[in-house]
């Protein structure tokens, strides 16, 4: 008996198959749970791609989470699939290398706010946007980079990140009447096409192992996504607004 037996799990940013998202949708139907990706754009073909490699089937939906649109119309896209969702998973970050690498005091507003609408405020939109399949039990589960410090590079994501934390506590307060939870994983760094695409990532990396009572392996995205997926199992029943770290215990470290 798998941990989501029974359940369907919308994943949100399958691009590669070393991304966590990847690894989370791996590990959901390992553990008997239907999949329903998301993408869009050009990236839509890439995700149908790479969805092949998944142990079983798994549709594709359009979402861009700056679409009003898209947003609108997820709820019946998923739909199409799935009857209901019991789970929801946030992998979703972007910001303009305008505002990275150590480009804290130049960036504009209008690159900001892209960062902040895409990295932060698309966890209330996609969580609205999937309420209608939602119900008690569901579980709503975010991926976030410790946002309790100012990290070397990471800049304005850092910023857009410690939004993402405070919506899903908000989330967590306005969802939990309804019998859904919102959590979020607060992963170590891995060597993700989103975090490679941030200029001076090694710096951040760097010495992590070291830091870390458990050691880390920046190339194993598994922890996180199995963290995720016990997050979306019915194993925490009582926990939400919570940022479950898994980072090999550096972010308790002095």
């Amino acid at each position: 008996m798998g941990l989501l037996d029974g359940k369907s799990i919308l994943v949100t940013g399958v691009l590669t198959e070393g991304s966590i998202a990847f690894h989370v949708a791996r590990l959901a139907q390992e553990q008997g749970a239907d999949v329903v990706l998301t993408s869009f754009g050009r990236q839509f073909r890439l995700t149908e791609v790479i969805a092949r490699r998944l142990p079983a089937p798994a549709p594709v939906v359009e979402l861009d989470v700056t679409s009003t649109q898209d947003l609108a119309e997820l709820a019946t896209r998923v739909g199409a699939h799935v009857p209901r969702l019991d789970g929801v998973v946030h992998s979703i970050g972007f910001a303009p290398q305008a505002v990275l690498g150590g480009r804290f005091l130049e960036a504009q507003w209008d690159d900001v706010s892209t960062a902040v609408q895409i990295s932060a405020y698309s966890l209330q939109a996609l969580a609205v946007a999937a309420q209608p399949l939602m119900g008690q039990g569901s579980s709503v589960v975010g991926l976030t980079f410790d946002a309790r410090y100012a990290w070397p590079v990471y800049d304005w994501m850092g910023v857009a990140k410690a939004a993402f934390e405070a919506t899903s506590r908000y989330l967590a307060r306005d969802l939990g009447p309804q019998g859904i939870r919102v959590n979020l994983v607060s992963a170590g760094p891995v060597r993700t096409t989103a975090a490679t695409s941030i200029p001076g990532f090694a710096t951040i990396e760097e010495g992590w192992d070291a830091r870390a009572p458990l050691g880390w392996d920046v190339r194993d995205a598994r922890p996180s996504a199995q963290a995720v997926v016990a997050l979306l199992s019915d194993w925490f029943p009582a926990t939400t607004g919570e940022v479950v770290h898994v980072d090999g215990g550096a972010h308790a470290m002095g």
